[in-house]
């Protein structure tokens, strides 16, 4: 077994997106091959119903599929294609843009007026950018979830983990979506298929990452898969880490315990043309995408 080196550890950037929604992005429209085959991750997590209350209206998306995961209030969403429906806490909406969708998601607060949730933006491969767009809408109590001897918890989002499948499948980037939650001072080993790019983030909590290639940093009591390897400082609320190659992590949480999405997927190595909400393969791809927009041919007929 191998360790994988911690490449950076970084917070996520206050920003403001749709209508006037505060919120926090991990990563997103920089280097796209940074996290191939994902391209964005936002934290939209507010208390105060006035910094997100104005939503994400109708906005077009080509090339990506995003995946929203809630955690506390719900999110109501709308398309082009008459599907309308409401996420609401632990649910998750995997959709497949494909050719094109014009969609929109409003997000209300639960009774204390709070609202959190994740999106991610998974690429598309060139073969895929012009599918017919799907969505996959599945409850939290359709997500399978595995409670370790130590009390380790790892809900399955997207992928197998520890025996269990997610209920989301036929994903292009083929992940693995796990929300982990690990007791206080527990030290705990995830494996993640070597040929995957892979990034955590803590979003309770705080955890020290093995680092198998810093020479700085506390030595683990004992060694991991008989190496010597360093813990990096404590990654607390809203902390990005984003791993090299190797076939596992090992995560130390701090002193109230730590929870954590742990992210993977397989990259897809193709050139990237991206402005806004589409991703293509090429600036020609883009600039006719965005002229469809204009002269409404932007949405194509089922097949």
């Amino acid at each position: 077994m191998s360790l994988r080196p911690i490449l950076e550890t970084r917070a996520a950037q206050p920003t403001m997106e749709g209508a006037g929604v505060h919120l926090h992005r991990a990563f997103g429209f920089q280097d796209p091959s940074e996290l191939d085959p994902f391209l964005l991750f936002d934290d939209f997590r507010n208390d105060h119903p006035e910094l997100y209350a104005q939503g994400f209206p109708w906005h077009p998306h080509r090339g990506i599929e995003t995946i929203t995961y809630v955690l506390a209030g719900s999110v109501e969403h709308g398309d082009s294609l008459g599907n309308t429906g409401q996420l609401g806490a632990g649910d998750v909406q995997w959709m497949t843009a494909g050719s094109g969708i014009l969609h929109q998601e409003m997000p209300t607060g639960n009774i204390n007026g709070q609202m959190h949730g994740f999106q991610l933006w998974g690429n598309l491969p060139g073969s895929q950018k012009m599918c017919a767009p799907r969505y996959q809408d599945v409850q939290g109590k359709e997500i399978p979830e595995v409670t370790d001897d130590d009390g380790t918890r790892v809900k399955v989002i997207v992928g197998e983990f520890w025996g269990k499948r997610g209920p989301v499948d036929g994903i292009a980037a083929d992940p693995q979506y796990l929300d982990i939650a690990v007791p206080a001072g527990i030290r705990k080993t995830f494996r993640i298929d070597t040929y995957r790019r892979a990034f955590a983030y803590v979003f309770e909590g705080q955890a020290a990452f093995a680092d198998a290639s810093a020479p700085q940093g506390v030595l683990l009591e004992k060694e991991v898969a008989g190496q010597e390897v360093n813990i990096r400082d404590m990654s607390g609320d809203r902390t990005l880490v984003r791993f090299g190659t190797g076939d596992e992590i090992t995560v130390q949480a701090g002193p109230e315990g730590v929870r954590f999405l742990l992210i993977s997927g397989a990259p897809i190595q193709e050139p990237v043309a991206w402005h806004g909400p589409i991703v293509m393969n090429t600036q020609a791809e883009l600039q006719k995408a965005f002229a469809e927009l204009r002269n409404g041919t932007f949405i194509k007929p089922a097949h």
